[in-house]
Parts: structure tokens; sequence; C-alpha cells
């Protein structure tokens, strides 16, 4: 026997078909209770390094190249300044555009140590850079903290995206953590912080990285370039 639909058993059909509809067009997914759990587990960025660090420091030290073949391919202004359409050809030939347009440079390069100073925890130490006299100066990080927003090392590695991540926060903690394992690793080798300044006037090679932020800017300061190393040793 054929019953009429109630206006509200009605309604209710008309609502699930309409859902089941939109769910199609926009590719809505139902995501189960222990999916909904496992994505609200907070990021831990150390956990995260842990499992990275050693491909990070072998993506940088395998791409490395001479830091003087970058510097000799740049020729600053009077005002210690290049053009980003000078830049890009270069960082396209040696190094990384990332998607912010920045330019990263994985290096590496041999030098003499001029000063080390640690008036503040973001110390650095100047090189006289082997196979370049131009104007450019070049530092080393060497203190026990990193600026909070470099961030060379994690785009140097070429692999880690921001995509990999919920949100930018978790990106900038993943470079917060890596500049962390920099300096641990520069503190165990005996070269960070006050330890650095035994390496005044003494031949040293470095590798590691370095960045150029161009976004929005057609002239760049390229006065000094400091890299961040993952090594450092006196030679």
């Amino acid at each position: 026997m054929n019953r009429r639909l109630t206006s509200g058993r009605r309604l209710g059909i008309i609502a699930v078909v309409s859902f089941a509809v939109v769910a199609v067009l926009f590719g809505f997914t139902v995501v189960s209770t222990d999916e909904d759990a496992a994505s609200d587990v907070s990021f831990d960025p150390v956990t995260y390094v842990d499992g990275v660090w050693d491909d990070i420091r072998t993506a940088i030290t395998d791409n490395a190249v001479p830091l003087a073949d970058v510097l000799n391919r740049i020729t600053p202004d009077a005002q210690g300044k290049a053009t980003t359409e000078d830049l890009t050809p270069i960082a396209q030939e040696l190094g990384l555009i990332t998607t912010g347009e920045a330019h990263v440079y994985r290096v590496t390069a041999t030098g003499t140590v001029t000063d080390v100073d640690l008036d503040t925890s973001r110390g650095s130490l100047g090189l006289k850079l082997d196979g370049y006299d131009g104007p450019i100066n070049v530092r080393v990080y060497v203190g026990t903290r990193i600026p909070s927003d470099e961030s060379s090392i994690r785009d140097a590695s070429g692999f880690i995206e921001f995509g990999d991540f919920k949100e930018q926060t978790e990106y900038g903690k993943a470079a917060s953590e890596i500049n962390k394992r920099v300096v641990a690793d520069l503190e165990a080798q005996g070269v960070a912080g006050e330890s650095a300044q035994a390496l005044l006037g003494k031949p040293v090679e470095v590798t590691g990285a370095f960045t150029m932020r161009t976004f929005n800017q057609p002239r760049i300061d390229v006065s000094t370039v400091t890299i961040v190393p993952v090594e450092l040793a006196a030679r």
C-alpha cells in the first residue's frame, strides 16, 4: 500500500539529496574520528628535524658550489647593491629560487678569519675568502643563536616545502629547530660562542648556505653575505 510522504519526511529526503550533490560538486570528505584526532596532534619540530637533519646536511654538502664562483659573478654598484634582474640568472645556475623568490645558495669556501664578533648571541666571524678580491664581505654565523628570521638551511635542503606543513607556524618552527641544530653541531665541534675566538687569524673551511631575499625588491643589498654553516673547521 502506498503511503504519501509527510512534509517532514519529504524535507528530510531533500536535505540528504542536496548534501550528496554538494559533496560531489565540492569534494567534501568525511573524516573519521580517529583521523580527526590524528590531525589535531601538535607538530613537534624536534622530532621532525631528528628525522631529516642528516639528509639536510647531505643535500647541502653534496650540492655546494664554491662561494668564490658565486661572488665573482656579482657586480655591486657604489652602494653595494645589485639588481634582481642581474642576480636571478646567477641563482638559476648556481643556487635555488624559493617560491617566495628568495635566492638561496649552498656553498663551500676556504679563507682566513679576519675577526670574531661575539658582542651579541648572534655572533659571526669575518672571512677573507680565497679566490675572491671583490667588495662583497663574507661572514659566518658562530654565535650561540641564529637570527629568528634566518631560514637558509631549511630552504637550501631542496626538499622541505611549505606544502609539507599544515600552516606557516609549523614551517617557521621547522626552520627555528634546524637553526638550533646548527648551533648544537658547531658547539660540538668547538667553534661556536667564545670557542670561536680560537679561529682568529687561522685558515678555515666552511660549508653552508646563505640567502638573498628579493621579493618586491628591484635592487638588493649584496654588500655582505652571511653563511649559516653546517660544517666549519680550521685547516
